[in-house]
């Protein structure tokens, strides 16, 4: 399931025209989350989509009604309820103690991929 979810992150990600950097970065905190074995069939979209809105608010990369649309377009690929995804979002933060600045080495494998493939 990780893989494809990941693929679901990366396509909503382009079509919110995110950055390859930000999309990056979602993965690392999507991978922390799986490697904590936080993880599970009920909410693994939910973490799927707070690893990408957090990337997004992170890397600055959207303006306030970017973010509504975002929410609004993981709302609809991931098939939660926005409430469950701010909430979710808490959650996250939490178990990724906060650290939302990565070390360039933790993001660069998955950048050189992802501008590798498009």
């Amino acid at each position: 399931p990780a893989p494809s979810l990941k693929r679901e992150m990366r396509n909503l990600s382009e079509e919110c025209n995110l950055e390859p950097v930000t999309v990056s970065m979602a993965y690392v905190y999507f991978e922390k989350l799986v490697l904590q074995g936080k993880l599970n069939k009920q909410n693994r979209k939910l973490c799927a989509g707070a690893c990408v809105l957090l990337a997004a608010k992170i890397s600055s990369d959207l303006r306030k009604h970017e973010v509504k649309h975002l929410i609004d377009k993981l709302e609809e690929r991931f098939r939660f309820n926005r409430r469950d995804l701010i909430g979710f979002e808490f959650t996250v933060l939490v178990a990724l103690e906060l650290a939302l600045y990565l070390p360039e080495n933790q993001v660069l494998p998955h950048y050189r991929r992802l501008t590798q493939q498009s």
